[in-house]
């Protein structure tokens, strides 16, 4: 069966469920099973496959009590990403590559009918008047959602993936991304509260590496953790607070940013802040945190090496106050931030732990930097596929206070 006959099938089954069944009087089970039995009727002697069958049959049901033509494509763990432009272009990221699929959404209505719920489900709204939405799925996906006219192609939604298992440093070890020798320092740092952001590029795997971190956090701790969308998987810890940001409604009142969550937390009695992603003037409520006794705090950034991360936290504090020195703020950033994780994603589609720095002190000037671990190739890479491993290099860690003050001594 071709896919215009099953879209055809899926349709006429649609329609006879909507017309003849007393929907809400019926459970989800009862209502998959008439489906199924319907789909097997339609079906008839044309050839079609038991997994096209079931595949019909999903996406009626979906169609009514879920998300349509998402729900197959949500359920496939091999899938990361999911980029819709418009109702009839799908793209689908699979094991690092980027595929079109040959399926489409039955109008445009019926894809703005499934974002309306999806942000709906998340007690947010996006309209003309607020065309722009970041959510998250009952699974914890992340969602973002651009509409017409700001998307000249239709009603835009762009999902990343929510892993059903918590990212872990041992997967991260299993990934290649870093030893086992580097995990125990990363470790011991955590617990000593070294206060440590990860910098990389989209898609680098900044996130998934904060997850793995934040389960090293002592779980006798009190940890508030602020995001967009909630996505952080911290496990174990009992005294855990998760803070989400919200959007203004339609008249333009109620929105609660990055920045009002790290202000709120300060007075929530924190011992760990651990803020998803700074990108704006709430940088420079962050390294405030950092810098009045919430030491071992954790934070994400995009940056493409990691001296340009520290260029773009200048550059966000100065979002959050104009005005300011840019000797001030650098002085801020050096006694804040004691560590920087720069992440990247190889031309193999790859993502690997890049350079591992300490950040020392300001200096005429300048922030000083001290790289401990950098990524290096060896022979065994090719322009296809990347080989290679963090390698410690002769520079010694000079801000040990913190590990020798937890017990830790000389492990760097």
């Amino acid at each position: 069966m071709d896919f215009d006959k099953e879209q055809m099938m899926i349709s006429q089954v649609k329609k006879y469920v909507t017309e003849n069944f007393k929907l809400s009087e019926m459970s989800d089970e009862e209502l998959e099973e008439k489906i199924g039995q319907l789909v097997n009727q339609y079906v008839g002697h044309m050839y079609c496959s038991i997994e096209q069958r079931v595949n019909i049959a999903q996406q009626v049901y979906s169609s009514i009590r879920g998300f349509g033509l998402l729900d197959t494509i949500i359920k496939d763990d091999t899938i990361t990403e999911v980029m819709i432009n418009g109702y009839e272009n799908i793209f689908i990221e699979q094991n690092g590559r980027l595929f079109k699929l040959d399926k489409k959404f039955e109008s445009q209505r019926k894809l703005e009918d499934i974002i309306q719920r999806i942000v709906g489900l998340a007690g947010r709204e996006v309209n003309q008047a607020n065309p722009i939405c970041d959510t998250r799925l009952p699974d914890g996906s992340r969602v973002n959602v651009v509409l017409p006219p700001i998307a000249l192609c239709g009603p835009t939604m762009t999902i990343r993936k929510f892993s059903k298992t918590p990212m872990t440093i041992d997967r991260l070890i299993k990934y290649g991304s870093i030893t086992q020798e580097i995990a125990d320092k990363l470790e011991m740092l955590v617990k000593a509260k070294y206060n440590i952001f990860i910098s990389g590029g989209t898609g680098s795997g900044k996130t998934t590496f904060l997850n793995a971190l934040s389960n090293y956090i002592p779980k006798d701790e009190r940890v508030i953790t602020i995001e967009d969308s909630a996505e952080l998987q911290i496990t174990g810890v009992q005294n855990l607070v998760s803070l989400e940001t919200r959007n203004a409604n339609t008249s333009g009142s109620g929105q609660i940013t990055i920045r009002d969550l790290i202000k709120s937390s300060l007075r929530m009695r924190p011992e760990r802040i651990v803020v998803g992603e700074v990108r704006g003037g709430e940088a420079l409520d962050m390294l405030q945190a950092m810098n009045t006794g919430h030491d071992g705090s954790l934070s994400t950034g995009h940056a493409n090496s990691t001296y340009d991360m520290l260029s773009r936290l200048e550059t966000m504090v100065l979002q959050g106050a104009e005005g300011l020195p840019l000797e001030a703020i650098r002085q801020q950033i050096a006694s804040a931030v004691d560590i920087i994780i720069h992440l990247s994603r190889l031309r193999d589609k790859s993502r690997k732990t890049m350079e591992i720095t300490e950040v020392v002190k300001y200096e005429n000037g300048h922030i000083v930097l001290n790289p401990l671990y950098q990524f290096q190739e060896d022979e065994k890479s090719t322009l296809e596929h990347v080989s290679g491993k963090l390698i410690r290099t002769q520079n010694k860690m000079q801000n040990v206070f913190k590990l020798q003050l937890s017990g830790f001594k000389d492990v760097f």
